[in-house]
């Protein structure tokens, strides 16, 4: 995990510490005695896990000291009963910790096991799973972390860093080669423009514009199947909108080299992973 996830995970550790311990675990702080004890953290159901180091600074955030051992790295595939790390600290540490570590874990692994479904999905096509913006607000390293942990790709990761025109741009713009002769004159070169199409009229004008990506967005995949034929490799092609993962190899096969997912990170079931104290 890079310095910059880990560091926005560190953020939202403040904000989890303010909401849930507040002045103090009351009940752990009056009934558990201030020794050491080992526990470990156990996969209760078939996925691939993401977060352990996020779960390891919360627990250390409690207790510096804890022995972290850990047994299945960051983009395991796990079944029930597989132990994923084993731990030694403080014992009002563990308890105290648990639930804001488990919650960062459980909601990564939970996105990375989605994203390796999908890539399931797409085995035998040259084409790659992108994830969106859609991600929860803070979460945005930490969700597109978990993204590759599942072995799917991210997309642009802001709005900073792509050109991304959309319906509402060209709208105002008058037109996609508008839009994007307008763009291009303000950006450096480095920097990518995708256009969001909805029909084959905006195909070929965004194909005629000499853009990096286009986007076929809401389409089926008869029309995507065209798009792809007219654009005959030009370009890259991304398919979007709708996106189950009961649609993806269909929309694999029509040729386009990147599928967007939003459900990677915006619906995301978190993977049930507990604690349980062994000593």
């Amino acid at each position: 995990m890079d310095e910059k996830t880990l560091k926005s995970a560190e953020v939202l550790f403040d904000l989890a510490y303010a909401e849930d311990v507040g002045d103090g675990d009351i009940t752990t702080n009056n009934l558990i005695p201030g020794e050491n004890k080992t526990a470990i953290l156990v996969a209760k159901e078939k996925g691939v896990i993401a977060g352990l180091q996020v779960a390891e600074m919360v627990f250390k955030k409690f207790d510096k000291n804890i022995e972290w051992n850990v047994k299945l790295a960051d983009g395991s595939k796990v079944e029930p009963g597989d132990i994923l790390v084993q731990y030694t600290g403080n014992y009002r540490a563990l308890l105290t910790g648990e639930r804001k570590a488990l919650n960062f874990l459980q909601r990564l692994s939970g996105i990375a096991t989605y994203a390796n479904k999908c890539m399931k999905e797409i085995e035998g096509h040259n084409v790659e799973i992108l994830d969106t913006r859609k991600t929860l607000p803070g979460y945005r390293y930490l969700d597109k972390y978990a993204v590759r942990m599942g072995g799917a790709s991210n997309h642009r990761f802001g709005l900073y860093d792509m050109v991304m025109i959309k319906d509402n741009h060209i709208q105002v713009s008058g037109g996609i080669k508008n839009a994007v002769n307008s763009i291009r004159s303000k950006v450096p070169k480095s920097i990518k423009i995708e256009v969001e199409t909805t029909n084959m009229n905006q195909v070929q004008e965004a194909l005629d514009a000499d853009v990096d990506i286009i986007m076929l967005d809401n389409m089926s995949s008869k029309m995507m199947t065209e798009a792809v034929k007219l654009i005959n490799k030009r370009t890259k092609i991304e398919a979007s909108g709708n996106m189950t993962i009961k649609r993806i190899h269909k929309v694999a096969s029509t040729g386009v080299d990147y599928i967007s997912i939003g459900a990677l990170t915006h619906s995301v079931k978190a993977l049930d992973i507990s604690q349980r104290i062994i000593d």
